[in-house]
């Protein structure tokens, strides 16, 4: 369990630095008209993004080691300091001052990391049903048919929309990571191979990271990265974490709720009052 923290705090580190890139990349390309995949090719030239990208893989590779061995509200809670990651890396290497409210909320991200990480139990096998599996999937083709006609919103209200998309399809991810078998290996790969190819959880990861990388591009262009980074990390840590715990079987350590219940609210909240670190000039 220990590994699995280090691990989620390891994938808040790479979504901090690759959110910082990738911010000033999308800024600076020429803006999509509706939810437009051509975004992702003419970000692909710049190395700012690419690197930022690479990051956000790693990350995305490490939260879901974390995810498969810690309650979701867990790992999503740390996952959701990669603002904090943000606003420090901005002031180290961006100019961008730290205020008093910004160091106090600093301060709230990691009390209220030392409470999640004090209340984790390790995680428990819950059998996950057929039902649930393709409930995900057909949640996530909902999500889609729902950015298309949102990311023709201009301004604030499309950043703002997209952000929200965006972040519910991380948070889809996650679930999803959950609910791929028991039984997937590195060391029996073509065996696992056919059953991640039969498993309906599978396409739902595969289509929600996409769904998540081209609706946060876009809603970076839309408005100001606050607008677009609040919406996400309230929809990647609130659904997700409220689905473990009523599907998933998700718990903290035996009496530990209410201090769970605590340190989750002042990581997100924490982390929310530090989205305008990503208000970056390229």
């Amino acid at each position: 369990m220990l590994w699995a923290l280090v691990t989620a705090f390891a994938a808040a580190l790479c979504y901090g630095a690759g959110s910082v890139l990738q911010a000033v990349a999308a800024r600076g390309t020429d803006a999509a008209e509706g939810l437009d995949p051509r975004l992702l090719v003419r970000l692909a030239r710049s190395w700012r993004y690419v690197l930022g990208v690479g990051l956000d893989a790693l990350g995305f590779v490490l939260t879901l080691v974390a995810v498969r061995a810690l309650p979701l509200f867990v790992v999503q809670a740390v996952v959701a300091s990669f603002l904090a990651v943000t606003a420090v890396l901005g002031a180290l290497f961006l100019g961008m001052s730290l205020t008093r409210r910004d160091k106090v909320a600093l301060g709230v991200v990691l009390a209220g990391l030392v409470l999640v990480a004090a209340s984790a139990a390790e995680d428990r096998a819950v059998a996950v049903s057929r039902v649930e599996q393709w409930g995900v999937l057909v949640a996530t083709l909902a999500l889609v048919l729902l950015a298309v006609p949102l990311a023709r919103w201009p301004g604030a209200r499309g950043a703002v929309a997209l952000g929200a998309i965006a972040g519910l399809a991380f948070g889809a991810t996650s679930v999803a990571t959950r609910m791929l078998p028991a039984e997937v290996s590195l060391d029996r790969l073509g065996p696992s191979v056919t059953l991640l190819l039969r498993d309906p959880a599978t396409y739902a990861l595969v289509v929600a990271g996409v769904l998540a990388m081209l609706t946060y591009a876009v809603a970076l262009q839309r408005g100001t990265v606050t607008q677009a980074t609040a919406p996400l990390v309230v929809g990647e840590t609130v659904a997700p974490a409220l689905v473990g715990l009523l599907l998933l079987g998700d718990q903290p350590r035996p009496g530990w709720g209410p201090v769970a219940a605590v340190g989750f609210v002042l990581a997100v909240g924490g982390a929310l009052a530090l989205a305008r670190h990503g208000e970056l000039s390229e």
